[in-house]
């Protein structure tokens, strides 16, 4: 394929003996990659029921290579289920080797479309907050139907530059990560069109924005807090060039090992200004050497010091519980917090704890829509649907996947169900394929009149 002749200069100069198997590399086929959804089942009892052929990726414990030539899996019921993303392999690292717990903040500042956004709120597991941004309110909107599809309600979606939410959140996060607009130099061999994008937008116009971003992003991690930056491009400007800049600006920080892989790379210190030798703790991905695209990954920590107390949440009056919504939850079986109530008009939102005051930022979600407060009765949202598992609510239908109402369903088709369920059953009922919950239904006389979200339903 056609390289600009700078482009192939600077990388004989990078890889220099190796520089021929980088070129022969793109021959090669891609490869696509599925990352299992651990908030919703295991890695294992994904494997039992997986309907294709699975390849485990060696470095990324909950992802796996298909064959994208034989298989949709973006068509299968289990991806309406929220079971998995559809992810290039090397795509998985920075979400992988940033090490969230359980009940961290943490923030994702270029986020969409959600790969590695709903890769780290399924590592909350339902505890903390994510904050997934994206400045592109188009792109967004993608990212927020990803989050909701993956079951992830404890989140705060927002479309900002990254220097206004740094006014809301300073010193706020255990963890971020940045995922960095690039010259996308490591994706020319799965997109040929990022090579006339290149030609137009080079290295030095992304190193700006990302020198920008992460300065900015330094400024809302937490003393002793964690930050991984990642591209998808060789350029050592952007790459440890970049870190570089962070390290001279805010000497608090340092570059941190991480769990490593026999196909990784070392960073290279020859190509900074300091030489250092800890840009060796930084990673490269090479195509050649693995089965994936080009990446690099740089893990930081701030400080070793005592984390400034977290801003107080906002309180609220006390929210009047409406009989329509304790009469729904009365079948959840979630423990519900009540003053966690966040109610705009008809819609209701679950919100995450511990949150600053966010009056005035754009956003296009804050915490788990819940559902809507209509006329003596509550409408469930999609977005609720996707958060409960199976034995979390009352009533429920379940399906095979061997069912063809499964698809019927997903299609935005009326089903009948009466052998499942009692004649005279009626109201809201969770509708599950395999015990794993697609959306909402209401039941009467034996059929359930479909309440699946219209702009999520399968159109083959």
């Amino acid at each position: 394929m056609y390289l600009p002749a700078a482009f192939e200069e600077k990388m004989k100069s990078l890889l220099k003996e190796d520089y021929d198997n980088y070129i022969a590399c793109y021959e090669d086929k891609r490869h696509y990659g599925l990352r299992v959804n651990t908030k919703k089942i295991s890695t294992e009892d994904f494997l039992a029921i997986s309907p294709w052929p699975l390849t485990p990726i060696p470095w990324i414990e909950n992802g796996f290579y298909y064959d994208g030539d034989q298989v949709q899996p973006a068509k299968h019921p289990y991806y309406f289920a929220g079971l998995y993303y559809l992810q290039e392999p090397s795509a998985m690292t920075p979400a992988n080797r940033l090490p969230v717990e359980p009940g961290d903040k943490v923030l994702d500042v270029c986020a969409a479309p959600g790969g590695k956004a709903t890769e780290l709120g399924a590592k909350l597991q339902g505890s903390g907050v994510l904050v997934a941004n994206d400045i592109s309110s188009s792109r967004a909107k993608g990212l927020l139907k990803n989050i909701e599809l993956f079951g992830i309600g404890n989140v705060l979606v927002l479309s900002e530059e990254p220097g206004k939410l740094e006014e809301y959140f300073p010193e706020y996060f255990d963890k971020i990560l940045i995922d960095a607009p690039c010259s996308g130099e490591g994706m020319f061999r799965k997109e040929k069109k990022m090579v006339k994008a290149w030609e137009e937008h080079g290295p030095e116009f992304f190193s700006k924005l990302q020198r920008s971003i992460i300065t900015q992003a330094a400024k809302m991690l937490k003393p002793g807090g964690m930050m991984l930056y990642s591209t998808c491009t060789f350029d050592s400007l952007e790459n440890e060039q970049t870190i570089e800049y962070l390290l001279d600006l805010f000497p608090e920080f340092h570059i941190c090992g991480m769990k490593p892989y026999e196909g990784f790379a070392e960073g290279m210190p020859q190509e900074t200004g300091s030489g250092h030798p800890d840009f060796k703790k930084t990673v490269r991905i090479w195509p050649q050497r693995m089965q994936g695209e080009g990446h690099f990954v740089a893990l930081l920590q701030k400080g070793e010091g005592i984390p400034k107390p977290s801003l107080q949440e906002t309180k609220k009056a006390n929210v009047k519980i409406a009989e329509e919504l304790q009469e729904f939850f009365a079948n959840v079986s979630w423990q519900m917090e009540w003053s966690r109530l966040d109610i705009h008009g008809e819609r209701v939102y679950y919100m995450p704890k511990d949150l600053p005051n966010l009056r005035g930022i754009r956003f296009l979600r804050t915490g788990l829509l819940l559902g809507e407060l209509k006329k003596k009765r509550f409408e469930p949202s999609q977005a609720l649907a996707m958060c409960l598992k199976q034995n979390e609510y009352k009533y429920t239908i379940n399906l095979s996947i061997e069912d063809d109402r499964v698809m019927k369903y997903l299609k935005g088709e009326t089903i009948e169900v009466d052998e499942l369920v009692d004649p005279k059953a009626k109201g809201w009922y969770l509708i599950c394929v395999d015990s794993y919950p697609l959306g909402w239904g209401k039941l009467g006389g034996g059929s359930v009149k479909n309440k699946y979200l219209p702009g999520w339903r399968c159109q083959s």
